[in-house]
């Protein structure tokens, strides 16, 4: 079988849910199949990192698909020819992108569509291109992946795709989360020994929903509670403006830490020795901070919407995103009630369980075959 797939993602550090679920994901999938034969399509120069057996044969085509034009231009006529020429079985996109009207039958993983629900949350350009595009990428597939049924239900819906075309693959956590108690000072100079904090781990971006944890530290704060302070780890997007507003304004704004972009084992110790880990977003189709934190046995304070009561089990306190005062309280509780915590930290433990990257090279693998066995 020769499996050709859209590696552009795979560049430099690794951050980002989507680019996780690709390394991951394919680092596996080529170890475990041996005869298969991968093509790897770069937009650019790669690392040899990226490059995981020897049956794997990169490709660069440029031009670099950066913005929504050359996105456009790189999929619907950079990656045709080279399909052709590899003469490729099938051709996976786990960024969702694929070209249009081939004759080589194509996987999109669509991971999310808060695009088509909230629209401005993007840029300009990009919230007009997702929302163009996206629903014609479901339509070319001959499969869809995505990465909770949440996700798949909502694409199945709002595309009008049949639900029997689209396969759960859920994202993992990696072997690198578990609990590691002791000093961040190295991390968090800013933080006294011993000081109590509440963890954010995303980029930093409008359906994060930044500004209502923000609102609900300082209802937090005022309440007399505990001086915790507010980690927030993550690489800033874009539209952040409400964001830095809230934080200049905040009576507490010297306790909002933000860190930037952490490796894995600085973010396995943040967890672990956080009070909560606070993500409360719009919208997430799978949310891989909240199974990291709890690998770390770290308590959870999450949504009730999209993704995430499914995600988190019965295993976090769920608060309206919409709420802050919902939030403050959830805060209160974990950083009041030990035995609570304890409670949390011991089922997030078991349902974080559910969820390995190993599981989600096997579902990978077997939505692959499901259009190879059609052809």
């Amino acid at each position: 079988m020769i499996i050709a797939v859209n590696t552009r993602l795979l560049r430099g550090d690794i951050h980002g849910g989507i680019e996780w679920f690709t390394y991951e994901i394919l680092s596996r999938v080529v170890r475990d199949h041996p005869n298969d034969r991968f093509i790897f399509i770069f937009d650019r120069k790669y690392s040899p990192r990226f490059i995981f057996g020897d049956n794997v044969e990169p490709v660069v085509t440029g031009p670099p698909a950066r913005h929504p034009l050359s996105w456009h231009l790189w999929n619907q006529h950079m990656i045709p020819p080279v399909l052709k020429k590899f003469n490729a079985s099938v051709y996976v996109s786990p960024d969702g992108m694929v070209p249009l009207g081939g004759s080589i039958p194509v996987i999109p993983v669509i991971h999310d569509i808060a695009f088509h629900h909230r629209p401005d949350d993007l840029p300009f350009l990009k919230s007009v291109f997702y929302r163009r595009f996206y629903p014609r990428y479901a339509r070319e597939g001959a499969r869809i992946m995505t990465v909770s049924q949440f996700s798949a239900n909502d694409i199945a819906t709002s595309f009008n795709i049949p639900a029997d075309k689209i396969d759960v693959v859920y994202n993992g956590a990696a072997d690198e989360f578990y609990p590691d108690r002791g000093n961040i000072d190295d991390i968090l100079p800013d933080i006294d020994p011993g000081q109590p904090y509440f963890l954010f781990v995303s980029n930093i971006s409008p359906r994060k929903n930044l500004p209502n944890m923000i609102r609900a530290f300082n209802i937090y704060r005022a309440s007399g509670s505990s001086p915790a302070q507010l980690v927030i780890a993550g690489e800033r997007f874009f539209l952040n403006s409400e964001t830095d507003r809230m934080v200049r304004e905040s009576d507490y704004r010297t306790d909002i830490i933000f860190t930037g972009c952490l490796g894995r084992d600085q973010l396995r110790r943040l967890y672990s020795n956080a009070l909560a880990l606070l993500f409360v977003p719009w919208f997430e189709g799978f949310g891989i901070p909240v199974v990291e934190a709890m690998k770390c046995g770290t308590p959870v304070i999450t949504s009730t919407e999209t993704s995430l009561p499914e995600i988190s089990g019965n295993a976090a306190l769920l608060c309206n995103p919409a709420d802050p005062d919902e939030i403050a309280s959830a805060m209160k509780r974990v950083a009041t009630d030990p035995e609570l915590a304890a409670d949390l930290s011991e089922r997030g433990f078991r349902n974080a369980d559910r969820f390995t990257w190993d599981a989600a090279a096997l579902a990978f693998r077997e939505s692959i075959e499901k259009v190879i066995s059609k052809k």
